[in-house]
C-alpha cells in the first residue's frame, strides 16, 4: 500500500546538508518494516511519523539508521518537524511544537525563519574513560596529551567529544574508523580563527560512516563549549567539509536552553510502498 514519502535536505545551503527520508502515517508499520526500509534507503537516518501517545506531543517519530533505531537525533528532529508542518500538521500550542521520540518530549520553535530544537539534557557529560581515550587516540593518530579537552556528550546518541588544536586540524584529519567499535560515536571539534564566519568545525564519525551534518552532536558540543565559555551566546558552526558537504548549524543560548537550528529544504515527495518483511 502506498503512503506519503518526503525526502529533505537538512542543515544545507542548497543540496549540501544531510538528507533525511520521512515516511508519513506509519502507525501500521512493524519494527521490521521500518528497519528494512531504513536499511534500503541507506541514508544516515530515516524517520517514521506516528500518532503521539503523550498528551502534550503533537506527533511521534521513530528514528532508524541502516543498522538500528535511535532514541534521538538532531537532523531527523528538524527535518521531520518541517515535513509534519508542511503536510498540514498544526501544533497544540502557539509557543512551540512538541515532538515525542525515544528520549521523551523535545520542543521546537521558529527562529529567524527556521525551526530550532531545544538541546536535550546530556545523559553523560563527564570526561571520557581511559579505554575510550586510548581507542580514539589510535583512531585519529593524535595522542591525548595533544588534545585540548575531551568529554561525553551523550544525549541519546552516545557522542565521545574531543576538542583538537584548531579547525584546520579537524578538517585535515584522516580517521581510521575501523578502530571504533560498532555503535561508538566520535565527535571532533576545532575552533576557527578569530574573524571566521563560524565558531568551530565539527565532524561526526561512526565505524560505518562519517555523518555529513549532525544535530545531536552539535547540541552536545554547544552545551560543552558554552559551559566552558569558549563561544558567544549566538554563533554558527560548520560541518561536512571532510565528506564534500557544506553544512551550517545555528546555535542560540537564551539563558535557559540552547537551541539548534538550520535550513530544511524539500527535495523529493511522492509515495512509497513498504512490503511486509
Amino acid at each position: 500500500m502506498g503512503r506519503r514519502f518526503t525526502q529533505v535536505d537538512v542543515f544545507g545551503t542548497g543540496l549540501s546538508g544531510n538528507p533525511l527520508a520521512v515516511v508519513h502515517d506509519a502507525d501500521d508499520l512493524t519494527d521490521e518494516q521500518m528497519q528494512a526500509f531504513a536499511s534500503w534507503t541507506n541514508l544516515s537516518e530515516t524517520t517514521f511519523l506516528l500518532k503521539p501517545t503523550e498528551p502534550r506531543a503533537d506527533y511521534r517519530v521513530r528514528i532508524f539508521t541502516p543498522q538500528g533505531e535511535l532514541p534521538f537525533a538532531g537532523h531527523p528532529t528538524l527535518g521531520t518537524a518541517h515535513v509534519w508542518m508542511a503536510a498540514g500538521g498544526r501544533p497544540n500550542s502557539t509557543a512551540c511544537i512538541v515532538q515525542e521520540c525515544g528520549i521523551g518530549l523535545v520542543e521546537l520553535r521558529g527562529q529567524d525563519g527556521k525551526l530550532a530544537f531545544a538541546a536535550p539534557p546530556r545523559l553523560r557529560s563527564e570526561k571520557l574513560g581511559r579505554s575510550e581515550v586510548t581507542k580514539i587516540a589510535k583512531a585519529i593518530g593524535i595522542p591525548a596529551k595533544q588534545w585540548v579537552a575531551h568529554a561525553w556528550g551523550d544525549n541519546g546518541a552516545p557522542w565521545m567529544m574531543v576538542q583538537l588544536a584548531d579547525a584546520e586540524t579537524v578538517r585535515n584529519l584522516e580517521v581510521n574508523r575501523e578502530v571504533l567499535a560498532t555503535g561508538q560515536h566520535l565527535g571532533l571539534i576545532g575552533l576557527e580563527p578569530e574573524g571566521s564566519a563560524y565558531a568551530y568545525e565539527v565532524r561526526g564519525i561512526l565505524r560505518e560512516f562519517e555523518d555529513p551534518v549532525t544535530g545531536s552532536l552539535n547540541a552536545a558540543a554547544a552545551q560543552w563549549m558554552r559551559e566552558r565559555e569558549l563561544v558567544p551566546a549566538s554563533y554558527l558552526v560548520t560541518q561536512g567539509s571532510a565528506v564534500g558537504r557544506n553544512g551550517e548549524v545555528s546555535v542560540y543560548d537564551d539563558g535557559e536552553r540552547i537551541w539548534i537550528s538550520g535550513r530544511v529544504r524539500k527535495v523529493i515527495s511522492g509515495e512509497v510502498d513498504i512490503p511486509r518483511v
